[in-house]
This record gives structure tokens, sequence and C-alpha cells, in this order.
């Protein structure tokens, strides 16, 4: 079921109003892929944070002093992948994301449940289109 939603949140909108071109954003998890995903737009797995605390903490060893220095050792090659998941997750809780996937429009349109990028960019066209 799909559901568009007209407003979001303020903070939303004054990040999308500067910009001429549609800004889409693309939220979902690692087990609801996404197609037809335009050239130049993310797509969002806001599950990416506890994938990688399951990566750093697999097959390490018994000792806990073996542990440690293995994890610290991973830990400096996710840096940067935990930053920029948890920089998708914070997003996602500031518009107010109930369910993915998810498919946001200048921060101000979404739709749910619709896994193909492109129509529910279209969707969303075609119903602000109409309220004008």
């Amino acid at each position: 079921m799909r559901r568009i939603i007209s407003t979001l949140m303020g903070c939303a909108l004054l990040a999308a109003a500067g910009s001429a071109a549609a800004q889409v954003e693309v939220f979902t998890v690692a087990g609801a892929p996404v197609t037809h995903v335009p050239d130049g737009v993310d797509v969002i797995e806001i599950d990416k944070p506890a994938r990688l605390d399951k990566q750093l903490s697999e097959s390490l060893p018994r000792d806990k002093a073996a542990a440690a220095k293995a994890v610290q050792k991973r830990l400096s090659g996710f840096k940067q992948a935990y930053g920029s998941a948890y920089d998708g997750l914070l997003r996602a809780w500031r518009l107010g994301v109930e369910r993915v996937p998810a498919v946001i429009v200048d921060g101000q349109y979404v739709v749910y449940g619709q896994p193909d990028v492109k129509a529910a960019v279209a969707e969303i066209r075609n119903a602000r289109d109409s309220e004008h």
C-alpha cells in the first residue's frame, strides 16, 4: 500500500528550498531492494549500522585481549562506513521516515512501499501537479 504525504518536517523544507531541481532521497533496508534508481540518487540503507556491527564482531578470537585488538584493527577500516551509515540513519529520522522503501522528493513528498524509484518519483510529480 502506498501513501503520499504532502509535508514531512519543517527542517527538511528549509534544506530543500534552495534547490531548483528535485532532490530525491531513497531509504530502504538490505532486504527491500529498490530498482530504477536515477543517476546521482543515493540509496540509504537504514539497517546498515547494525550490519556493520555484525561484521565488526564476526569471528573474533575467544581471548578478550586478542578480540579487543582485532576489533580496534577492524574499526579503523570501518570509520568512514560507520559515519556514512549513521548520517543516513539520522537523515531518515529527521525526515520522519515511517517504513521502507521510502522515496522522498524535495523533503516534502514521500511514497512508501514502491520499490521502483522512477515510478515513485512520477507518482509524486503527478500528485504535486494535481494539487496546483
